[in-house]
């Protein structure tokens, strides 16, 4: 049930696709990633987003987030154990790396997303 609503609140995002890729089903705005569902079969084995670097060493010392794998050092986490944070906190750093990827577009492609 959470993976319907993980995928149905990243897909609420302006301009978001996703494709199947890396193991997972990868969320992008406008072609650039800003989050990834990581899949066991049907099981969410963990999820990625984009953060600061500030916020990077916030997460990395919950238990249960680190630095993802093959992704920007100190920009990057995976949350392997989603009982660490809270439905609406996790939405909010969804839309966070959204809104950190969707920054790096060009003016007039951000113009679109509104």
């Amino acid at each position: 049930m959470r993976l319907d609503r993980l995928k149905s609140f990243a897909l609420a995002q302006p301009r978001t696709t996703v494709v199947k890729q890396w193991g997972g089903q990868v969320f992008k705005v406008v072609g650039k990633m800003f989050f990834m569902i990581v899949l066991d079969g049907e099981v969410i084995a963990g999820v990625i987003f984009k953060c600061t670097p500030e916020e990077f060493d916030e997460l990395t010392e919950i238990d249960g987030i680190s630095q993802a794998p093959y992704c920007a050092k100190r920009m990057w986490v995976k949350v392997e154990d989603l009982a660490v944070l809270p439905e609406k906190q996790l939405e909010a750093r969804i839309r966070h790396s959204y809104d950190l990827v969707a920054a790096k577009l060009s003016k007039r492609v951000q113009a679109t997303l509104k």
